[in-house]
């Protein structure tokens, strides 16, 4: 099976889509056509299909074609499949021949093909040195931040890109606008839409080309000096101009109303030196009417086939019969048609439903991120707060720790006097539980005795039962009944002795059994307080174990809590320092080397006894007073040494050294911030963490001493300025001189135009080296004051010593000049001899009146402002500005009056002749164009290392 992703038809159908697209009518492209091509890339997944048939079109011979093929591709590599602009880049040489042929086409189209391929072959040499930006151009700032690799490097070459991607836009739309002056050009004509579609990709090209510069440059500004980036300033502003009013032309042009939304730039363009106006950006934001859907899974259907069929069928209906199925077949057709227009509808409704819905839930989720990000700025204020007030906290901490082991003492106290009581009463329960068993042995014996007499009773009665049956016999036997009466009343009294007995031992039984209930009574009672007071004294147990836990745990949480702030502060301090060390504001305090290396034992000692604490404090969890004091005590040595570290770094002359020891201060309160990070976390690798910063600190050392070694050549200064003074006086006087020989060579051996131009020439170079002469002379004097003011007691030498920066500029600024002076020498000597330029003359007065506003710029620094010494250098400074005019105005007009001199008499010259010249011409400015382009290209290469090498020696 075929891998292929396009059928025969589909092959077919591709090709009358392009042809059609880039057809030879003077008309505007047809978005369905172009639509066809770019879904076919993403069926593809790449353009060599795509490239194969537009190549086969008439790219060099019709140039509406040509034009149109350019409108094609923009549009592709824009809306395209990824891969479609590293598929076109192959095909690069093809597109530079196609503008060098169309470039010599005398009419508009010609000039208007060549900007356009110009533009396309910057767009892929854009993406060619940025492969992750899509051909949209459409990514997000963090995107942006990604591809940038925080970089400022990468953002500075990124921006000239950028800029130089926005100019060939902005020249292509000039151009297209200058074409449109002709009536049947309008923008409602088909020939003046033919010229003004192209110009929508290149709105929305623009329009992200602005808005990432403006992002970019003022991330620029953040990191760099302003002076560095005048150039990058320099240009936006002109292209912000130049875009401000292709928006303009664009936006009030009828075409264009129902086809783009274009943004409005404000009034002025953004200060990119306020940080703040970062904030108040607006993107602007380019907005297209929705397309009409179209079917890319299925067969790329085009409109026109079936109008074409419907059209045969009639035909055919009209011409002759038709069989009914063929007329059933396309009614079906049409109902299928009709069917999937209404389907299509359906689903872009929902689809349009659909994003309104997820555009209202971004909406409504960036204001609560919004909400989320002032919450979070309020809770930053808060915990700053909080941090002013972490002393008190601890105290009253500290207070509430100490009420709590005191009630801890107290709960334990009142334990123990609860014990006492409960054994007290315990034993008398015991006594109590003794009593009741003696009255109950008691009870026992009386109750016994009790038995006894109720039996005795009981034989008694049997016994007087036993008499009264016996009474019959009691006549026979009277003296056994008479001795029988007295024993009966012996045995009555003894019974009456025994029931008052028993009476009196139930009264007995009686009032032990209530004796016996009291007890009881008194016991349960005792009891029931027993239980009570045992389950007061668990409660009270429990309190006080839970109340002494939770008072443990409130105290371990407290010192975690005071850990933990400590080693924030601790990080605070750091993070702190390292802000000031980017401040500009510092860069003018110094610190002396012998200082900052009487430093460095104390700050290793410090990480040393960090370290041994830490040790000690993960075997034992409990040394956190040790660990917070040592930590505290360590920021505060680290931060010290990095901000004079920094401070050192201001007195390095080699501005390399400073550097290098700036960046190692910043290493190492990074190092020092990860430490204390690893510190929180508690990580195993906070020891090495640790050796780490103290490799660091060794290394700063090492460095240090290596610029306490080089500085020893600074005790020179002094004398150098002075000798490159004089210097610069005799280059100035030699200068003169030799411009007054040439003066008398040339009068002596020159006659006419020749002679009118050295003369002008070398009379102007005499006026500029006059006033140059005048203002060394008022510049050494205010020199002079400025000595005699701010030297003291010194000697001149010592002055410059001191002021060593200030010295070096004036000692820079005299070595320009000189060489400025023997440039101007040599320009003007190679002028006079014919074998220079004009330009070269120019470009050597420019040096030297730029050198000579260093050196006045240099004199003003320590000057006071009411010196008339100043104001006479400011007279002087004018003077070379007019000396240097008067020198650039005579190189011109002395530059046009030899011109103006010479013959170009071309009246003998033959038809072959004349050819040839003519082309040796063309070939003479293809050159001198490819030379410019070279020369342009180095310039730009210049002026970008001169804005580097200022900002680090402003730095």
């Amino acid at each position: 099976m075929s891998v292929f992703p396009f059928n025969e038809k589909q092959i077919q159908q591709l090709s009358t889509s392009i042809a059609k697209a880039v057809n030879p009518s003077e008309t505007r492209v047809k978005e369905k056509h172009v639509r066809i091509a770019i879904i076919s890339t993403y069926k593809e997944k790449g353009a060599t299909i795509f490239w194969t048939y537009i190549l086969r079109q008439q790219l060099q011979e019709h140039r509406i074609v040509a034009w149109k093929f350019c409108h094609v591709l923009h549009k592709v590599l824009r809306e395209g499949h990824p891969r479609v602009i590293s598929d076109s880049q192959r095909h690069r040489g093809k597109l530079e021949d196609i503008g060098k042929l169309w470039q010599h086409l005398k009419d508009e189209y010609g000039r208007l093909i060549h900007l356009y391929i110009k533009l396309l072959i910057t767009k892929l040499d854009f993406h060619r040195r940025n492969p992750r930006m899509p051909g949209n151009l459409q990514v997000t700032s963090e995107e942006l931040e990604a591809i940038g690799e925080n970089d400022i490097n990468i953002y500075f070459q990124m921006t000239v890109e950028m800029f130089d991607y926005m100019d060939d836009i902005i020249n292509l739309q000039q151009a297209v606008f200058s074409s449109l002056v002709l009536p049947r050009s309008n923008s409602m004509t088909p020939c003046g839409q033919c010229r003004l579609a192209p110009l929508i990709p290149c709105v929305q090209d623009a329009s992200k080309l602005y808005d990432y510069c403006v992002k970019m440059l003022f991330k620029l500004h953040s990191a760099l000096p302003a002076d560095t980036l005048t150039g990058h300033r320099e240009r936006f502003l002109k292209q912000f101009r130049d875009l401000k009013d292709f928006y303009n032309t664009v936006m009030h042009m009828h075409y264009f109303k129902h086809l783009i939304t274009i943004p409005s730039l404000p009034d002025n363009p953004p200060n990119f030196l306020i940080q703040s106006e970062l904030r108040t950006y607006v993107t602007p934001v380019v907005i297209l009417p929705p397309e009409e859907p179209i079917d890319t899974e299925g067969t790329l259907i085009d409109t026109s086939d079936t109008s074409s069929l419907a059209g045969d069928q009639n035909g055919s209906t009209n011409n002759g019969s038709i069989s009914p199925d063929a007329l059933v077949e396309r009614d079906n057709l049409i109902k299928h048609f009709h069917q999937e227009n209404a389907r299509q509808r359906q689903e872009l409704q929902h689809l349009m439903t659909e994003n309104q819905q997820v555009v209202g839930d971004l909406r409504s989720r960036i204001l609560e991120l919004e909400a989320i990000l002032s919450t979070k700025g309020n809770e930053m204020l808060q915990e700053k707060k909080n941090a002013e007030n972490f002393e008190k906290q601890k105290e009253e901490m500290m207070v509430q720790l100490k009420s709590a082991e005191d009630r801890g003492k107290l709960l334990e106290e009142k334990f123990e006097k609860l014990k006492i009581i409960y054994t007290k009463l315990r034993e008398e329960h015991i006594t109590l539980i003794r009593k009741k068993a003696d009255v109950d042995k008691l009870l026992g014996s009386t109750t016994l005795k009790l038995d006894q007499s109720n039996r005795k009773v009981l034989e008694v009665e049997q016994s007087l039962e036993e008499l009264k049956q016996g009474q019959v016999s009691v006549e026979q036997e009277a003296q056994r009944v008479s001795q029988a009466r007295t024993d009966l009343e012996k045995v009555r009294k003894e019974f009456d002795e025994v029931k008052s007995e028993n009476l009196s031992l139930l009264s007995k039984i009686d009032f032990m059994t209530s004796q016996k209930a009291a007890a009881e009574g008194d016991l349960q009672d005792l009891t029931s307080q027993k239980e009570e007071l045992e389950m007061k004294i668990v409660t009270l147990k429990t309190e006080s174990e839970r109340s002494l836990i939770q008072a443990r745990a409130d105290s371990e949480s407290l010192m975690k809590e005071l850990l933990l702030k400590c080693l924030m502060e601790a990080e605070a301090i750091l993070q702190n320092v390292m802000h000031v060390i980017d401040n500009p504001a510092v860069s003018a305090v110094t610190c002396t080397l012998e200082y900052l290396g009487s430093l460095v034992k104390p700050t290793d000692e410090a990480l040393i006894e960090l370290n041994s604490t830490y040790r000690n404090f993960i075997n034992n969890q409990l040394l956190r007073k040790e660990i917070i004091h040592s930590a505290i005590h360590t920021a505060y040595t680290l931060a010290t040494y990095i901000m004079l570290v920094k401070f050192t770094s201001n007195t390095s002359k080699d501005i390399s050294i400073g550097d290098r020891l700036t960046d190692e201060c910043k290493q190492l309160g990074s190092q020092g911030l990860i430490m204390f990070t690893y510190m929180k976390e508690t990580s195993p690798s906070t020891e090495e963490q640790i050796k780490f910063v103290r490799k660091q600190l060794a290394k700063i050392a090492e460095l240090s001493d290596t610029l306490l070694e080089t500085q020893g050549n600074a005790e020179v200064i002094g004398d150098l300025v002075e000798d490159e003074l004089m210097s610069m006086d005799k280059a100035i006087e030699e200068a003169a001189l030799k411009i007054q020989e040439m003066l008398d060579r040339s009068r002596a051996a020159d006659s006419g135009v020749k002679l009118e131009v050295n003369g002008k020439i070398l009379d102007s170079c005499t006026e500029l080296m006059k006033s140059i002469r005048n203002l060394v002379k008022k510049s050494r004097s205010l020199q002079m004051e400025i000595v005699a003011q701010g030297k003291g007691t010194a000697s001149a030498t010592e002055f410059y010593k001191r002021n060593h920066q200030w010295s070096e500029g004036l000692i820079s600024a005299a070595k320009a000049i000189a060489m400025g002076a023997n440039f101007l020498l040599e320009a003007a000597d190679k002028v006079v001899s014919g074998n220079g330029k004009f330009e070269q003359l120019v470009v050597a007065s420019q040096g030297i009146a730029a050198s000579t506003a260093q050196l006045v710029v240099a004199s003003r620094v320590k000057a006071e402002r009411s010196s008339t010494n100043l104001n006479a250098l400011s007279e002087a400074s004018r003077l070379v500005t007019q000396a240097t005019g008067s020198v650039v105005a005579t190189a011109k007009s002395c530059n046009q009056l030899i011109e103006d001199n010479e013959d170009m008499d071309f009246s003998g010259l033959s038809l072959h002749q004349a050819k040839r010249l003519e082309m040796e011409a063309q070939v003479r400015v293809l050159e001198l164009e490819q030379a410019l382009e070279s020369e342009r290209l180095k310039l730009s290469a210049l002026r970008r290392h001169h804005y580097q090498m200022a900002g680090e020696y402003e730095s």
